[in-house]
């Protein structure tokens, strides 16, 4: 019987089965996240080559134009969200008033339903396509949120990345002048760029770096990104003009990037690939630091502590501005809904009042 070739056949079967169960999650693993289609990736490169050509024109032929009416530079608010702006309220009393200082851009997942928001964020919803975390899609959106905003106003000349759970921490103006400074007339504001930094988190000594790097497995990401130059940080930032285009135009880095990740637990494309471009080509001109609190003190599942409602008081905002560096931080997340209404009551006296 033992001979017969239903005992072997058995034996095979059982046997992969065995290797299946043990292997299969590493090799298959489970919700494997979405990748770039070539059709998707097409239709971006399209939209970002439209926009860098926007801006070089601007740049040369519009910028006298623009000076004689004595404009002033603006920040361009870039909000990725996948539910609902909640803070949509606090963010209005934050731009209140200062209407020709900034413009907003929302990219919300397609496959989503949002409830409307605020007015203020009402027909300033960009053309968007799918997001999904661990994903090479998260790094699109926000490029295509940059792309939008230039081909939108050459006014626009620093690049603020946040999402529906962020809040800000100081008042529009506080935030505004620490960003330029003096710089009121656009011609000089053009002319200077080159003297404003990007506010981004750029880090070397992540204890997570080796998992991270080859998260896509061994080798991948050679020759364009060597692991000496492999670099991580936050996933939300703060862009001068110049690295907004940088990030636009880039195709090299992008090919290995929008790879998909075997180890999820160690796969954040858009922690990965800005800290690493940026810092590639111009660790000089970023500050290695970023402008948004977050506290990763009891982080789960790879998200940052979560403040809800009881948590709101004046001393949190005043702890949460405090930095080692020279700015205060500007933004802070994660909040949770319940937090609004204790935040609006704030506004006025704690978060507004610099």
């Amino acid at each position: 019987m033992l001979s017969s070739p239903y005992f072997y056949s058995f034996a095979l079967f059982l046997s992969l089965s065995i290797l299946f169960f043990f292997f299969a999650p590493q090799i298959l693993p489970l919700n494997h996240p979405r990748t770039i289609s070539l059709a998707d990736d097409l239709d971006d490169l399209s939209l970002f080559r439209n926009a860098t050509l926007s801006s070089s024109r601007a740049s040369s032929s519009k910028i006298s134009h623009l000076s004689l009416s004595n404009p002033r530079p603006k920040i361009a608010f870039l909000f990725l969200t996948n539910s609902d702006l909640v803070f949509s309220p606090l963010w209005a009393k934050f731009f209140s008033g200062n209407e020709h200082l900034y413009n907003i851009y929302v990219h919300a997942d397609p496959f989503v339903k949002i409830n409307r928001p605020h007015q203020i964020f009402q027909n300033r919803f960009i053309p968007a396509k799918r997001t999904e975390r661990a994903s090479p899609t998260l790094i699109s959106a926000a490029r295509r949120l940059m792309a939008n905003a230039i081909l939108d106003d050459p006014l626009n000349l620093y690049f603020a990345l946040v999402s529906q759970t962020c809040i800000p921490l100081h008042s529009f103006n506080y935030i505004y002048h620490s960003l330029f400074g003096n710089s009121i007339k656009v011609l000089k504001a053009f002319a200077t760029q080159s003297k404003h930094k990007s506010f981004i988190e750029i880090l070397s000594d992540d204890p997570n770096l080796p998992d991270r790097y080859v998260a896509r497995g061994e080798n991948v990401m050679l020759p364009e990104v060597p692991y000496e130059k492999f670099r991580v940080g936050s996933q939300f930032f703060i862009l001068a003009k110049r690295h907004a285009l940088l990030v636009l135009k880039e195709r090299k880095l992008w090919k290995k990037f929008k790879l998909p990740c075997l180890n999820l637990n160690s796969c954040y494309p858009e922690e990965h690939y800005f800290p690493t471009l940026l810092s590639m080509e111009d660790p000089k001109g970023c500050s290695h630091y970023t402008l948004t609190r977050v506290n990763w003190t009891d982080s789960v599942d790879g998200h940052p502590h979560t403040y809800h409602g009881a948590d709101v008081s004046e001393e949190l905002i005043h702890t949460l501005r405090q930095s080692n560096s020279s700015y205060s931080y500007f933004f802070a997340r994660k909040f949770a809904p319940d937090c609004l209404k204790p935040l609006m009551k704030l506004a006025a006296d704690v978060i507004f009042r610099d």
